[in-house]
C-alpha cells in the first residue's frame, strides 16, 4: 500500500472510532423505556391505551399532558355515552380533572378525546368541534371512523400493559 493512502487511513480511523461510538450511544437512547426517560420527553411521548367502543377494540393513544396523565390515573373506566349537538359522544367522569398546565387550546377533530373543564364530562368528536377553548382540553385521539364513533354508546378504557 502506498504511503499517501496508508496515511489517510490512518487520520480516518480515529474519525470512524467517534462516529461509531456517538452511533451505539444513539440507539441505546432510542431503546430507552417511558421508565428511564427524562419528564421533559415523557410530555411529548404518546402513552397507548386500551379502548373497546361496543365491544369493538380501537387504536388510542393519549398525549402527556398533565391533564391526560390525570385522566390516565382513573383507568380502567366503562362509561356510557350520549350524543351532544350532533358532534360528540360525552360522559362523566367520576371526579374532575386536574386541568393545571393545561396545554395550549385546540379546536376538536374527529376522533378527539377530550375533556371538557366546566362540567367535567369527557367528550369523544365524530364530527370536528368548535373553535378552540381553554375550557376544552385535548387528552387523545381515536383511530376510528366518524361513522363508528357517532353511534357508539359504551366505551371501556384501560391502560395499555
Amino acid at each position: 500500500m502506498n504511503s499517501p493512502v496508508r496515511g489517510a487511513l490512518i487520520r480516518a480511523a480515529p474519525a470512524a472510532a467517534l462516529v461509531l461510538t456517538v452511533s451505539a450511544c444513539s440507539s441505546d437512547a432510542q431503546k430507552a423505556t417511558p421508565a428511564t426517560m427524562s419528564s421533559a420527553s415523557d410530555r411529548n411521548t404518546p402513552m397507548d391505551i386500551r379502548v373497546t367502543l361496543d365491544g369493538r377494540p380501537v387504536d388510542a393513544t393519549l398525549n402527556e399532558s398533565p391533564t391526560a396523565r390525570d385522566f390516565a390515573a382513573l383507568l380502567p373506566l366503562t362509561l356510557g355515552l350520549q350524543d351532544f349537538h350532533g358532534t360528540e359522544r360525552v360522559a362523566d367522569l367520576p371526579r374532575k380533572l386536574d386541568t393545571s398546565g393545561a396545554p395550549e387550546p385546540a379546536a376538536a377533530q374527529i376522533g378527539d378525546i377530550a375533556y371538557y373543564a366546566p362540567w367535567g364530562n369527557l367528550a369523544l368528536f365524530y364530527q370536528n368541534g368548535p373553535t378552540a377553548s381553554a375550557e376544552l382540553l385535548i387528552l387523545g385521539h381515536l383511530d376510528i371512523s366518524a361513522d363508528q364513533l357517532g353511534s357508539a354508546t359504551r366505551i371501556t378504557i384501560e391502560a395499555a400493559s
